[in-house]
């Protein structure tokens, strides 16, 4: 399934997202990995998921855990790429072997020269940024249109709820370097309901 921009599935936990997600197109999935969160995946976890897909990049999400650690732990899982919820010192993100993703918050009332200086020095540490959760209120119209200058610099990944009704105007008019879905949970092993995810998958597809 083609789409019209890459989707980047957050959280995947189970055999069904991994297999579904990757069937419809999705380019890379993440797994949580550091051990400081209870719900973390074990290597050998992350590497019995993995065997089932293909043509996807795999990516770890760590928060705290040392560069060392991050480095040992995508090598043994096959990480193409690690997500961080934290801004590390560029020592530490020189030291890091694959590409890297930085989660970002949304913050309303920042200035946007503010804004327009976090991503500016940030970005040659980091592959893109990810803000994968969308705020309330949703940006107003004078917000989006920054929002899309800056889409135009820099790699920026956007939560699906940040499009109000509909996800493929919200690409179509941003355009941002994609577009980020959270997994979930089976109700039962091998079963889960995927209707949500569906209609933004149909919706993002090429036609």
């Amino acid at each position: 399934m083609a789409l019209i921009v890459p989707v980047m599935v957050r959280g995947i936990n189970n055999l069904s997202d991994a297999r579904y997600c990757a069937g419809m197109g999705a380019d890379c999935l993440t797994f949580r990995l550091d051990p400081a969160w209870p719900d973390h995946l074990s290597p050998e976890a992350v590497q019995e998921l993995s065997g089932w897909v293909s043509g996807v990049q795999l990516i770890g999400e760590f928060d705290s855990l040392p560069v060392a650690e991050i480095n040992t732990l995508a090598r043994t899982c096959g990480l193409q790429g690690v997500l961080l919820h934290r801004r590390r010192p560029a020592q530490e993100l020189a030291e890091l072997e694959l590409p890297v993703y930085k989660l970002t918050s949304w913050i309303p009332d920042m200035l946007p020269e503010d804004v327009e200086l976090r991503f500016r020095e940030q970005q040659a540490s980091y592959t893109g940024f990810v803000l994968a959760a969308a705020p309330s209120p949703l940006p107003s119209t004078t917000q989006l249109t920054r929002l899309t200058e800056q889409a135009r610099r820099y790699a920026i990944w956007l939560g699906e709820g940040f499009a109000p009704t509909d996800i493929r105007q919200l690409v179509e008019t941003v355009r941002p370097a994609g577009i980020v879905l959270e997994g979930g949970h089976e109700i039962k092993p091998g079963l889960r309901d995927f209707e949500e995810m569906e209609a933004v998958f149909e919706a993002l597809e090429e036609q």
